[in-house]
């Protein structure tokens, strides 16, 4: 029995020493980052080909919208600059969520939560904007200011059908027909709705424990989202219905990329990728062998040995099984 006692002393060291190498070592850039790159080589492809296509769109002419006299009430408002610029967007976006992921794999050394977060975040963010120029591009639908874009000199005129015949510059009169739906709207919901969603389960927002500070950091993203989109209305840059449907599309299609890589927030487990729990699954699964001990041939799991400290013996033969039985009998 002291025998027994020995070998369950040296799988339950032996299992605790394997799960931290797995924690420490093997999810980390240098020792898996290539792997796991390769393993998403498919997923990278896709992001390139989105990247294509939305090149693309940008130089595809939005339909014109027929735009009478009795419509240019609506279409007077000042003609004014960005307040949010468009080179910021891509900054708070997405390289600002992708700080926030690095400052957590320093903390968990997951390399499975970075690269999975950078994906998601980018599938996020691209889907969202090929999706909101495609519709920009088939709707047409004219800005508040559209009046001053086509009429820069405040002499309207219109043709035989009543419809506007524009004099401005052309790269503002095209501009002038992408209002529905908002890209700045959309884009600040794709990325800093992800952002947000990620903060919930990293930071256990929904542990049932009622943390105040936890609900108002994963809100804060939102927060500056919605701001950045109330600016675009302030700016007569788009009609609130542009930054509502500009808004929602990209919250959601955020919320469906997060979940492709990560549980729910509130879910047990919201705090990493599914990648991390399916890896470390199957490394505690993977049997290590324990030398043999009377002709006795043993083997401890790490997820056996870490959870219960137990082993699993098999008999090597038929002859070991008498061997066996003299151990648990207590005549050995």
């Amino acid at each position: 029995m002291e025998l027994i006692h020995l070998l369950r002393i040296y799988s339950r060291t032996r299992g605790r020493i394997g799960a931290r190498d797995v924690h420490h070592s093997m999810h980390s850039i240098r020792s898996h980052g290539t792997t796991v790159a390769r393993n998403h080589k498919h997923n990278w492809s896709v992001l390139l080909l989105l990247v294509i296509i939305e090149i693309i769109l940008n130089f595809i002419h939005p339909f014109y919208r027929f735009v009478g006299k009795d419509m240019m009430s609506d279409l007077k408002y000042p003609l004014k600059d960005n307040t949010v610029p468009l080179w910021t967007v891509p900054m708070y976006a997405v390289l600002l969520p992708i700080i926030v992921f690095i400052l957590f794999y320093i903390w968990r050394r997951s390399v499975y939560d970075l690269h999975h977060s950078i994906l998601g975040l980018l599938s996020a963010v691209l889907i969202t904007a090929v999706l909101t120029d495609s519709i920009k591009n088939a709707v047409g639908r004219p800005r508040p200011d559209f009046f001053w874009r086509c009429f820069p000199d405040g002499k309207d005129f219109y043709d035989q059908f009543g419809n506007v015949v524009c004099h401005g510059e052309t790269n503002e009169i095209r501009e002038g027909h992408k209002s529905f739906p908002s890209g700045h709207a959309s884009w600040s919901f794709a990325g800093l709705g992800f952002l947000s969603l990620y903060l919930a389960g990293k930071l256990k927002a929904f542990d049932r424990r009622g943390q105040v500070a936890k609900l108002c950091i994963v809100l804060l993203p939102l927060l500056v989202a919605t701001l950045v989109g109330v600016s675009r209305v302030d700016d007569y840059w788009h009609h609130w219905q542009d930054v509502f449907a500009g808004g929602l599309l990209g919250l959601v299609v955020a919320t469906i990329c997060y979940l492709q890589f990560f549980p729910p927030p509130y879910h047990t487990n919201g705090w990493g990728p599914y990648a991390h729990f399916d890896h470390t699954d199957e490394t505690r699964s993977t049997p290590f062998p324990v030398p043999p001990v009377n002709d006795i041939e043993m083997h401890v799991t790490q997820s056996q040995a870490a959870r219960t400290s137990e082993l699993v013996i098999e008999p090597s033969d038929h002859n070991s099984s008498s061997t066996l039985n003299d151990v648990e009998a207590g005549r050995m």
